[in-house]
């Protein structure tokens, strides 16, 4: 009878297409599962879809969901697989289950909503409020990838057991490629070759209208094109109304897309001059590291998580200053500094990487273990 430890992951956001939890998940346990002191269970709808994701061991356990729904798995689903598997620990993103049958381990990305409450609908806030704190109480162990999100977490939620495990970047940010290449692909695709890049959804705290504002202000639709890359969550009004506002000659620059496939996301970002971050607010802030990873001229905001990202120095900007930010997006448009953004790249594969990460997830799972020795 194997003595390992037995983790059981939560993996329900692998049916459902790529976003950042199914990065986060995949990225850390790729390297997890390397330790063959643990036996891992990943749990999915479409386990077969779910093993693509994870290379094989004799340490790793596919279990398939009986119930889709989301109330019924967390509620019925979840505890039973746990107890019939005799798990040790259960690991979840952001809610876990009401019943207990082994030890949680809880990864609260951020709470936004809590912190800059005028960003998020009533609704929202209270309902996620509800679920996380009671998630919090709940789980022996808190991850969470910034400071700043930890001590929002610890404020908020009254918690003392929220620890810090970076998040990594995928190699494939780091892989070498021809820039000139790269960007011929893109305008023999889309049309446009020197671009101004912001990958993000679209809520008010992102910051969009900042960055449309400067390229219509400082006139770079004559020599650039804007390009938003990022499905709608919540409109922003100001936004809205000066897009709708703007004449059709720079409207013809300015290119909104959505449900963008990974592959085309790749290409256009390595195509891009420069890539631009002006959000208020992130628990973590994923996008900037990526577009530093590959190589990219990239300016970032120095608001909240992001603050932490202290590697980027000139390239940071308080994103409530507007006129700071159009001096550095004009600056960097005719001075990118190529070399610089490749020593940006080395400094990001040093510290956000999963190695790292998930180190640090086992020096902590393990002070845990020991504890209750």
């Amino acid at each position: 009878m194997s003595t390992r430890i037995k983790i059981f992951v939560d993996c329900h956001v692998f049916d459902y297409g790529f976003q950042g939890s199914r990065t986060y998940i995949q990225g850390l346990y790729a390297e997890l599962i390397k330790n063959k002191s643990y036996d891992f269970y990943f749990a999915a709808t479409d386990v077969e879809n779910l093993a693509k994701s994870f290379d094989k061991a004799d340490n790793v356990f596919f279990v398939k969901y009986k119930l889709k729904s989301k109330f019924f798995r967390l509620l019925f689903d979840i505890p039973f697989l746990i107890k019939k598997l005799k798990i040790d620990y259960a690991h979840f993103q952001y809610i876990v289950p009401p019943i207990k049958m082994c030890r949680y381990i809880d990864s609260l990305h951020d709470i936004l909503f809590l912190e800059k409450r005028e960003y998020f609908p009533l609704l929202n806030r209270i309902q996620n409020a509800i679920l996380f704190r009671l998630s919090g109480k709940f789980s022996e162990l808190i991850l969470t990838g910034s400071h700043f999100s930890k001590n929002s977490i610890e404020k908020h939620f009254k918690l003392n057991n929220v620890a810090v495990t970076v998040y990594g970047v995928e190699d494939l940010f780091f892989e070498k490629f021809d820039r000139n290449e790269q960007q011929q692909q893109v305008k023999d695709k889309f049309g446009y070759k020197n671009y101004i890049l912001y990958i993000s959804r679209h809520e008010p705290r992102k910051n969009h209208y900042l960055l449309l504002k400067s390229f219509v202000d400082l006139q770079l639709h004559h020599s650039s094109d804007l390009v938003l890359i990022g499905d709608v969550t919540f409109h922003d009004p100001k936004f809205d109304q000066l897009y709708q506002s703007l004449s059709p000659e720079i409207k013809s620059k300015i290119h909104l897309l959505n449900k963008v496939p990974y592959s085309d996301l790749i290409l256009i970002l390595r195509g891009a001059t420069v890539a631009v971050y002006p959000s208020l607010a992130e628990g973590y802030g994923l996008p900037p590291l990526e577009s530093a990873a590959a190589g990219i001229p990239t300016l970032c905001s120095n608001a909240t998580s992001m603050a932490e990202f202290d590697f980027f120095g000139d390239d940071f900007f308080d994103p409530l200053n507007e006129e700071e930010f159009k001096i550095k997006l004009a600056d960097k448009i005719s001075n990118p500094n190529p070399e610089k953004a490749l020593e940006m790249s080395k400094l990001v594969a040093e510290k956000y990487n999963w190695k790292v990460a998930s180190e640090a997830y086992l020096a902590i799972l393990q002070a845990d273990i020991s504890k209750r020795k």
